[in-house]
Order: structure tokens, then sequence, then C-alpha cells
């Protein structure tokens, strides 16, 4: 007999500085119950959104999403500030 566990949508929002985006992006890849991260510009439109697939390896997270993190640093010399978009998953009580 198996117990399903019902998952729960969780939304958080932080405002960084362009410089501080890479490293808050890479902290947010090794944490792993991450299901999306969706990056604006100071005026809401959306430069960026990552769907990450449940169950990634924590280990090679950081090698998969190499590029992609290349590109976010790209962008993150040109902003002055943006907007970080996190919808974590969690198990229902």
């Amino acid at each position: 007999m198996t117990e399903e566990r019902e998952k729960r949508s969780i939304g958080e929002e932080f405002e960084v500085v362009g410089s501080e985006l890479v490293e808050l992006v890479k902290k947010l890849l090794r944490e792993g119950n991450i299901r999306r991260i969706i990056i604006r510009n100071e005026k809401g439109e959306v430069l960026m959104e990552l769907p990450l697939t449940a169950g990634v390896a924590i280990g090679g997270v950081l090698t998969v999403f190499a590029p992609i993190l290349v590109a976010i640093g790209a962008m993150a010399a040109i902003l002055s500030s943006v907007k970080v978009e996190v919808i974590r998953t969690e198990d229902k009580p």
C-alpha cells in the first residue's frame, strides 16, 4: 500500500541588484524543491522563465544549468535591479 502525498505550490518574490542575481539563482537551484524561477525587470516584464523538473540530481544541477547561468550573468551585467519569482512545491500537511 502506497501513500500519495499531495503537493502545493508556494510563491515567493525577491528583489535583487543585478550583480547578486547569479548567486541567488545558484542558491535556489541547490535547494531542490523549486518548480519554476521567473526573472522580471523593474517594469515587471518577464525576461526569463526557468521551468525545473522535480527530482533533478542536486550534484549535476549547476552543470546542467551552466549555459543558462551564463545568460543570467550577461543579463545581470546590464540590469540594475530585477525581481525573481520562485515557485516551490511542498507536501501538504
